[in-house]
């Protein structure tokens, strides 16, 4: 079987995410069937392997085919593979929640499970207006910032703000309210608008909702920890819940375990999903205090319970998945190690400014840039593509914003063959 009859058998059939349909039809972008993944490497069926530079939409951590998750799944499998959790659960969910409440930010003692990181969002959201309606307060609004992406959901859209996603489906989508961000403005001129409308819609306001330093499909837009500290205290004082959506940021991404420790700040609420399981199953988290927790705790089924649920909340599989993927953590010094890697990646980086680019940057494993002198088509975006795939390298640029967030897996080598990469394809452009 060869990569070309597999993509006619694809086309056939299905509908890819996040794609227009017909440049895959019409040859304008190849339909790469891949047979195996080992380390930083996906392979096809023509003998051909590319290196996964954006680890494979920001879900693998540690690269592909990690044993030790592996086997993970193939034991819980032969004991448990899924079981109702309302009114049951299984010593691989017990241990998850144990184990993340140790690691998070301070105060985030209680985790409920979703599948993934759009219906993470979902919770997140649901539940910070549902906390303050069993106090007696209806607050119906969310604010988020300018460039934010939260997820395809019709809640978590709601809540972002790149018009390529959201526009279309406006008339379908609850009120929320955006304040500038930090990634696009000072931060000053980012607090006082913050500020503005915490003030201007004072009662309203359930919940603040942010990415933590790395707006990431927002073209990869960064910012600094001391907004996240200035944020909190600004929660704080008009009595609003702070949501930190770590589903791609987490885990070591930006340089710490969670992106909100380098600002030293706990959140009320926070969601995490994607390298959760190290990039093997799908799997979510919402995280949130006792204060929150209570506020359910009553004895009352109805309006005051949060009935919200999915046919595989706490999968004892995936739980496992994420089980072995925090084992690896403890197994050795994966955030040093990363540091190193980082430190490397930054100066691979500084070489890019060589050329027509801009914005460069970085937080911890996840580099960008600009193009810069060119002006952006879909074309280029395709161009671009094809080009880093005739060079072994899988990127997925984000309109003008050329990105990498490797597995944790890339050696010094690959780094290199990744940046020469993209070096070369600068020069072609």
């Amino acid at each position: 079987m060869n990569g070309e009859t597999l993509s006619k058998r694809d086309l056939a059939h299905i509908w890819h995410p996040c794609s227009q349909m017909s440049e895959y039809l019409f040859g304008k972008l190849p339909l790469i069937p891949i047979k195996k993944a080992k380390g930083v490497w996906l392979y096809d069926y023509d003998g051909a392997r590319y290196l996964d530079a954006v680890s494979s939409w920001w879900v693998n951590l540690f690269g592909h085919g990690e044993p030790r998750i592996a086997r993970a799944i193939a034991k819980q499998s032969r004991e448990l593979e899924h079981c109702i959790f309302a009114g049951y659960t299984h010593k691989q969910a017990i241990r998850l929640a144990e184990r993340v409440t140790a690691i998070a930010p301070k105060g985030l003692n209680r985790v409920f499970f979703a599948d993934n990181g759009s219906a993470a969002i979902e919770v997140a959201i649901k539940m910070a207006f549902h906390y303050f309606a069993n106090r007696g307060e209806n607050r119906p609004l969310a604010i988020s910032l300018t460039n934010s992406y939260h997820g395809e959901t019709l809640g978590a859209l709601a809540v972002g703000d790149v018009a390529l996603y959201k526009q279309i489906y406006a008339p379908l989508l609850i009120q929320t309210l955006q304040a500038k961000s930090p990634a696009l403005f000072s931060q000053d001129e980012a607090l006082a608008d913050m500020r503005r409308i915490l003030k201007g819609n004072e009662g309203k306001i359930c919940a603040v909702i942010v990415e933590p330093l790395v707006q990431c499909a927002g073209d990869m837009a960064m910012y600094e920890p001391s907004y996240l500290k200035a944020l909190r205290v600004l929660c704080d004082e008009f009595g609003v819940l702070l949501i930190a959506d770590e589903i791609a940021v987490g885990f070591g991404r930006t340089g710490t375990m969670f992106a909100c420790d380098q600002a030293d700040i706990s959140p009320d609420l926070m969601a995490l999903s994607k390298g959760l399981t190290g990039g093997f199953l799908p799997l979510s988290l919402v995280l949130t205090s006792d204060d929150i927790y209570d506020a359910f705790c009553i004895d009352d089924y109805g309006k005051k319970s949060f009935l919200h649920s999915h046919s595989y909340t706490g999968n004892p599989i995936a739980c496992a998945a994420a089980n072995a993927t925090l084992d690896i953590f403890e197994s050795g010094d994966i955030l040093g190690e990363n540091a190193k890697k980082a430190r490397y990646i930054a100066d691979r980086l500084s070489k890019i400014a060589a050329y027509r680019v801009s914005g460069v940057r970085q937080k911890g494993m996840i580099a960008a840039f600009e193009l810069a002198g060119v002006e952006y088509s879909r074309d280029l975006t395709i161009r671009v593509t094809r080009e880093a795939l005739k060079r072994g390298v899988m990127l997925r640029p984000l309109g003008k914003t050329i990105y990498i967030m490797p597995p944790y897996a890339i050696k010094k080598r690959q780094i290199d063959l990744l940046f020469d990469a993209i070096e070369d394809i600068l020069s072609a452009l």
